[in-house]
């Protein structure tokens, strides 16, 4: 199948900004339709999240459907032929705009650019398609995650979900309930085409001396400030390694950042940045 079929500026800067993504990260990324390698894809989501008592997180015969129905599975390639990464994704009514039910890369490929690169080319095929949004939800305690989708991507947030999926039993959420930022991605916007070609737009937290501290964390320290124009809230380091070691303290983040975002989204806030140290960017409306 054809990555460009709209030829507009826009589609085709996105579909070089794909390939160079690609590149930078030393992998092939396509559209898979192949029987055998959507199997393949079946068994990368299994290494990545496990197997849960639901089965894979998404098995083949859904990936086989979804592909055929002419919808999104981006699988990454390396150099070698070998699956590093896969991405999935399907087109909402109206085809207005194509959401994302998972994305994700082997275990120890995190820091290579692959799962970038396999954002980009989702980007770049809805783009082709006339699709110029596309969304899905993540985990808010997870930093990492955060940061690369509101920082590295172009992302903000304004929609809190509680307890999206109900209570999740794979090996990454650990029994913890499934609380979820809802990422919407302006596709075309200025922020998204810099973003493709790798021009960052780093959120720097103000001098804490500077803030008002309106509250703390489980762990004592500042974790909701006030730096003037913008609010600040922080996720913790490493939340997969806390559901395992401290279960409760992490069910305790989870409340925690739950009474933060909700009355922060009622007021018209929007997370629209996160910074390397864990910190969301939660500015005013106009400000996106």
């Amino acid at each position: 199948m054809s990555l460009t079929l709209d030829a507009s500026p826009t589609a085709l800067h996105a579909t070089a900004a794909a390939a160079a993504a690609a590149v930078r990260a030393g992998v092939h990324v396509v559209d898979e339709h192949d029987r055998d390698r959507l199997r393949d894809v079946e068994g990368l989501l299994i290494a990545i999240w496990g197997m849960s008592p639901h089965g894979a997180p998404i098995p083949f015969d859904l990936l086989r459907s979804i592909s055929h129905a002419g919808c999104n599975v981006s699988a990454a390639y390396t150099l070698r032929g070998e699956l590093c990464g896969a991405a999935v994704g399907i087109v909402s009514p109206g085809g207005m705009s194509t959401y994302s039910l998972i994305a994700g890369v082997l275990p120890g490929t995190g820091d290579k650019g692959v799962g970038f690169a396999l954002k980009q080319h989702q980007r770049a095929w809805s783009l082709a398609r006339g699709i110029n949004t596309m969304t899905w939800t993540f985990d808010p305690l997870v930093s990492r995650n955060a940061r690369f989708n509101l920082t590295k991507l172009g992302v903000h947030s304004a929609e809190y979900e509680q307890n999206f999926y109900g209570e999740m039993q794979d090996d990454i959420n650990a029994n913890d309930e499934s609380d979820r930022l809802v990422a919407v991605w302006p596709l075309d916007s200025p922020r998204s085409v810099d973003a493709s070609q790798g021009v960052v737009d780093e959120v720097e937290l103000p001098p804490l001396e500077s803030a008002m501290v309106l509250e703390h964390g489980p762990d004592s320290k500042p974790v909701l400030i006030d730096g003037g124009e913008n609010l600040w809230c922080r996720a913790p380091r490493d939340i997969v390694a806390m559901r395992a070691t401290d279960p409760a303290q992490a069910q305790d983040w989870r409340f925690l950042l739950r009474g933060i975002f909700e009355p922060a989204f009622a007021a018209g806030r929007v997370a629209t940045g996160v910074t390397r140290s864990g910190w969301y960017r939660l500015s005013k409306t106009d400000q996106v």
